[in-house]
């Protein structure tokens, strides 16, 4: 077999949703993230989703601002594995996080 780059399905942020990095945990499914637009925001996983997400420190993930409050809080959309995260990077998604 040859040595072929992986291809695989990549979810980029639809109407609303943010880029972010987790910076610390807080405890209950929630967090502490940076997201692109160079706001601080609680993020926390929502219940329908909680058991399928495993986040930690340093994880890349999609944000979903709350219509109240939402240069505060947000929800959790999706969490990018590293090798995904990589590939964002690489093709300049990240550029605010370097």
């Amino acid at each position: 077999m040859e040595d072929q780059p992986q291809e695989f399905r990549l979810r980029l942020p639809r109407k609303g949703e943010l880029f972010g990095l987790v910076i610390s945990m807080q405890g209950g499914a929630r967090m502490i993230v940076q997201c692109q637009d160079g706001k601080e925001r609680l993020c926390r996983v929502p219940g329908k989703i909680k058991r399928r997400i495993w986040v930690k420190e340093g994880d890349y993930v999609l944000v979903v601002p709350w219509a109240v409050q939402g240069d505060e809080r947000a929800d959790v959309a999706y969490r990018y594995t590293s090798l995904q995260a990589d590939h964002l990077r690489r093709r300049g998604f990240l550029k605010e996080f370097q």
